[in-house]
């Protein structure tokens, strides 16, 4: 068996920075949308996916790959939804197994009364603190990670 490659003390750094901010901006982002808006972080995401999508509609399994969750997790925060009437469920015509995730009016409103706080919550936690440098730093770095992750199955 191979000796494990540790981290030196640059990488170490680096996973530790990067999970304290990704842990610390999800909770921020987390708060502000349950105290402004009674959504969840994900719930709001939904919203946001289903409003630019054609026909303000996506099939439930493409609305999980983009938000990089599972079936599950997805279909609970959908029926929070639902049930808020901020969503609505239908059979998909091409697939009769197939169930698609439809933004409402009402989940359009609710999307546009929460999309300013939200916005101004992540300028706060993370784009007004970094310099435009650091924000391409940033969005390469990170953009490369999720890049190679999508392209890589699950381990077993």
């Amino acid at each position: 068996m191979d000796e494990p490659r540790w981290l030196d003390d640059r990488e170490k750094a680096a996973w530790v920075g990067f999970l304290a901010a990704a842990n610390l901006v999800n909770r921020r982002l987390e708060q502000q949308l349950k105290e402004e808006a009674g959504l969840s972080h994900t719930q709001y995401e939904v919203l946001v996916q289903l409003s630019a999508a054609p026909d303000r509609s996506l099939r439930m399994t493409e609305l999980a790959e983009r938000l990089v969750t599972s079936k599950s997790g997805l279909t609970y925060q959908v029926t929070q939804l639902e049930r808020a009437g901020l969503v609505a469920r239908r059979s998909c015509p091409s697939d009769v197994r197939g169930v698609s995730a439809e933004i409402t009016d009402r989940g359009m409103e609710a999307l546009r009364a929460a999309a300013p706080g939200h916005v101004a919550a992540v300028r706060a936690a993370l784009i007004d603190v970094l310099t435009p440098e650091q924000l391409d730093h940033v969005a390469a770095g990170l953009g490369e990670v999720a890049r190679r992750l999508r392209q890589e199955p699950p381990p077993a």
